[in-house]
């Protein structure tokens, strides 16, 4: 049978970018270690023993007559190594950026706090001059957010084209070797999917298994 080449859909690699946290973390000391019981811990008495985990649910199979799939590309940006390794790049970026609009901001906020409380002892040439620094600083953190925006644009374009070109040819290397017509993305819209036809634990599995 003929196999009818895989038109492959736009990839969207969505990014998640959390703000960097300053809170820090208080040391806890360390428990005293108890020996462990020589048999099993009992529930008290008139309380019900606590309920076993369910073992995890066996992955569906793929069904053998299918024509169609379905890959859910953020699951597979956040699953796997490229796609981490792309979200920390735009975190780290934007950390960056954010440290440096922070610096700016104390900068502008000491210099205020100055012309505040100069009050009635800087002169009229002083308090133009600090006007003059105060006006130009809030200038600057201006185009710092509109530079540092536009840059983390720029990477994630990037990024994107880059993930794009290593998770298109494995899915469509998947569909050559099942035969399948077509393969959707998860967002098509769909009331139902078999969960057999879903593919991306297996694209995460070969786009981790490829190195380039």
């Amino acid at each position: 049978m003929r196999v009818v080449k895989l038109s492959i859909v736009a990839l969207a690699l969505t990014v998640a970018l959390a703000a960097p946290s300053y809170a820090q973390t208080q040391t806890q000391p360390p428990k005293p270690q108890t020996p462990p019981p020589t048999a099993p811990a009992q529930p008290p008495a008139g309380q019900p023993a606590a309920p076993k985990l369910a073992a995890p649910t066996p992955p569906v199979p793929f069904p053998q007559d299918a024509k169609y799939a379905v890959v859910d590309v953020q699951a597979v940006a956040q699953n796997s190594a490229a796609g981490k390794e792309a979200s920390k790049k735009l975190t780290d970026l934007q950390t960056k950026k954010a440290g440096e609009i922070q610096d700016k901001n104390k900068q502008l906020q000491a210099l205020q706090t100055k012309r505040e409380s100069g009050g009635a002892v800087l002169n009229d040439a002083a308090r133009a001059q600090l006007d003059k620094e105060i006006d130009k600083l809030q200038r600057d953190i201006q185009f710092a957010q509109t530079n540092a925006q536009a840059e983390l644009t720029d990477l994630n374009n990037e990024l994107q084209a880059e993930f794009t070109k290593r998770v298109g040819p494995i899915i469509e290397e998947i569909a050559k070797e099942k035969n399948l017509y077509l393969v959707f993305t998860a967002d098509s819209g769909f009331a139902y999917v078999h969960p057999g036809l879903n593919i991306s634990d297996e694209v995460v599995k070969r786009l981790d298994a490829k190195k380039n």
